[in-house]
């Protein structure tokens, strides 16, 4: 996997400005910036620590700024926009910039006066600590370069003014590192907020220097500013690093940026750990290990190491996948930058994340850690990034855990795998299987006619889940058709998973052939239910809620479920006729939109202050996890004959274009429901990753 811009895509600083880098570090804490080096939102930097993974992800250092020194000449390679007294004012050290490649590291590679100098950037997997690896190669005459780090200590998505920094971070938190043995400078702090976590930042093949001038101020942030938001932010630059180079020669340094925590139990309980001692190869061999990581990532998934494609999102899809520090087991991060791990978003993406890419392990713990929060027969809709308790508003979440585990047992199918989830797993699902018949919390329960009800009064409970204060923007109370499409698939999973069991234990076998026959039973009910109450004649296509005096005609994607999930309800006429009129109406190449634009409540752009984007979220605008299940809904109706696969190559085209547009080699939460549909939202998001690979995955099987 490599992806490389050379000078003529860096040079226009606008242009350039919205195409994003992600790295994380398997806790919940990740780095970004621009393919130019200049930061655009809140949520970038060069290290944002998780303190209680995967949550508590605060910024604390943002990023480097360089200025190379040539004789009397100065090349300044900061590339960053400020408030000015008029308007913005513009570093565009871009214009110096002749290369960013993103390859498991990121690396710029600047040029000027007789200098190149290049600068590596990656995260340690596992820790919360970034390091950076610079080589200054000469062809001229004795030179050096300035290194300016701006640091900092707030949440992720929040800013800081000058008068924040000077509560947070006064000069006395600053204490200085200078060993003589080993030729190491730097310095930490401890935040006066928080004086259990230490920040220090090492370097080895430097000079240190304090500053005077230690505000970097009025940082404007555009993407912020184009939705209306505070778009700017200062950081402390406390001291100058300087690495100098000989006529001719060639220098290297390594910079490591860690964000530790007092231990909490053993012999040093209330101590920090000690700051190692590096030396100048140490970034050089952490990104290293960055790249081979990337590399054994693709060769575990079984890919063809020449399917581009697939490499690709095999590597997005590992940035999702962290520790959960509550469970201590895997969980998987809804969205970067400001997602936690969501119940809904972990289910749909599992498969493509998890199995796909064969993380057997890892998907085997997701699903432990998500049933130990399992209440009143419900997992978590989502887990604060306070670290507060979950909330457990969603109709569906629990829903998709069939679906996921259904689809663990098909892809790994080994004894040890039934006999996990019938040890582990199983009485979960009885759980939520008795809670969803009987009625549980938010008015979720099966009615009279066997399908399943949801919502009331202001409770958004499905994915379609906007509500601005008192109102209720889209509003599905009644019996969603996904929720009834999900309903018929868990009893339908249950039935399989209890069947499967009941060949292999010898715990009471009996048991449970006589559930799966319940379910079973239960899921004719349901099916001859669906069909009768859903499909909508005059349109051809099924409605997306139907209530006790009401039937929702509106063209939404919700019914491509019906059609996607492994056991259907429909018949092949009925199936066909649904993905056509979402293909024809609702399908835009890089997602499907959430609503017809032919629709009044239509919106066709996703962007503005919060209320106008919430307006916007499910009323057109179009969902990339979408294409998982209309791609698959199109070859199902296909046969997954050798020509529907050859047309549905045609439906990634889009998204390999996309990859190279916001957020390098991930795939957007969302798109403008209008041309040109430009990625919105989350710049990468689990369940589009995972769904366009495991939708991908479907072209290289025999189904």
């Amino acid at each position: 996997m490599n992806f490389e811009f050379l000078f003529e895509n860096l040079n226009n600083y606008k242009a350039s400005l919205s195409k994003e880098w992600l790295l994380t570090n398997g806790l919940g804490g990740y780095a970004g910036s621009t393919i130019i080096g200049a930061h655009m939102r809140t949520h970038q930097g060069y290290l944002i620590a998780s303190l209680k993974p995967p949550v508590d992800r605060f910024l604390v250092f943002s990023k480097t700024n360089e200025r190379l020194v040539c004789g009397s000449r100065i090349y300044d390679l900061t590339t960053s926009q400020h408030k000015g007294p008029y308007t913005s004012e513009y570093n565009q050290g871009n214009m110096h910039l002749k290369s960013f490649k993103y390859d498991g590291a990121i690396t710029y590679v600047y040029e000027a006066g007789g200098l190149r100098l290049t600068k590596t950037i990656a995260l340690v997997y596992g820790k919360n600590q970034c390091v950076i690896a610079y080589t200054l190669e000469n062809s001229g005459p004795a030179a050096g370069v300035v290194i300016t780090p701006l640091m900092n200590y707030r949440d992720h998505g929040e800013h800081m003014t000058v008068d924040d920094l000077r509560f947070e971070l006064p000069a006395e938190v600053f204490k200085e590192i200078r060993d003589e043995a080993s030729g190491n400078v730097g310095f930490y702090y401890s935040p006066v907020s928080n004086p259990d976590v230490r920040v220090s930042l090492v370097s080895a093949g430097c000079e240190m220097v304090k500053r005077n001038n230690i505000y970097d101020e009025n940082m404007e942030l555009q993407f912020e500013l184009d939705n209306d938001a505070d778009g700017l932010d200062c950081h402390i630059k406390p001291y100058d690093f300087v690495i100098e180079v000989a006529e001719g020669g060639v220098s290297t340094a390594t910079f490591v940026c860690t964000a530790d925590i007092k231990q909490t139990e053993g012999k040093k309980k209330g101590a920090f750990p000690a700051i190692a001692t590096i030396s100048k190869e140490t970034a050089f061999e952490e990104i290293t290990k960055a790249k081979n990581r990337v590399n054994e990532l693709i060769e575990q998934s079984g890919f063809d190491n020449e399917d581009e494609l697939a490499g690709v999102l095999t590597v997005a899809a590992d940035q999702f996948i962290t520790d959960r520090k509550s469970t201590g087991e895997k969980t998987i991060m809804a969205g970067y930058p400001w997602f936690t791990d969501w119940g809904r978003d972990t289910m749909i993406a599992f498969t493509g994340l998890c199995l796909e890419t064969k993380r057997f392990e890892d998907a085997k713990s997701i699903l432990i850690s998500f049933s130990k929060y399992i209440k009143n027969g419900l997992i978590p809709n989502m887990f604060p990034d306070d670290g507060k308790e979950p909330l457990y508003n969603t109709a569906d979440a629990s829903l998709w855990y069939f679906y996921a585990v259904y689809n663990y047992l098909k892809y790994v199918n080994t004894e040890e795998a039934w006999k996990f989830v019938e040890n582990e797993i199983f009485p979960g699902l009885q759980e939520i299987m008795g809670a969803y018949r009987k009625g549980t919390m938010f008015s979720i329960g099966m009615d009279d006619d066997a399908l399943m009800r949801a919502g009331g009064g202001l409770d958004q409970i499905t994915w379609m889940d906007v509500r601005i204060g008192d109102e209720v923007i889209t509003p599905r109370h009644g019996k969603p058709v996904e929720i009834n499409a999900l309903w018929y698939n868990a009893l339908k999973s249950m039935e399989e998973i209890s069947r499967g069991i009941a060949k292999r234990t010898h715990n009471k076998p009996e048991n449970y052939l006589a559930y799966a026959g319940g379910c079973s039973d239960l899921a004719k009910w349901v099916k001859e239910a669906f069909v009768e109450e859903f499909w909508y004649e005059e349109g051809g296509y099924l409605y997306d809620v139907v209530g006790e005096d009401f039937k929702d005609a509106t063209l939404r994607p919700n019914q491509i479920f019906a059609v996607s999930l492994p056991f259907t309800m429909l018949d092949a006429q009925k199936a066909k006729a649904v993905v056509n009129v979402v293909k024809d109406r609702l399908y835009v190449g890089e997602g499907l939109r959430s609503l017809d634009v032919d629709d009044p409540q239509y919106i066709g752009i996703y962007q503005g202050c919060m209320e106008k984007r919430d307006r916007a979220y499910h009323q057109g605008t179009a969902w990339g996890f979408l294409l998982g299940p209309f791609i698959e809904s199109f070859l199902k109706i296909n046969g997954f004959s050798d020509e529907s696969k050859e047309e549905a190559k045609t439906f990634f085209e889009p998204i390999k274009q996309h990859l190279v547009h916001n957020c390098i080699g991930s795939i957007s939460e969302i798109f403008d429901g209008d041309a040109p549909h430009p990625g919105r939202g989350c710049y990468a998001q689990a369940w589009s990753v995972g769904e366009v690979l495991r939708a991908y995955a479907l072209l290289k099987k025999d189904v």
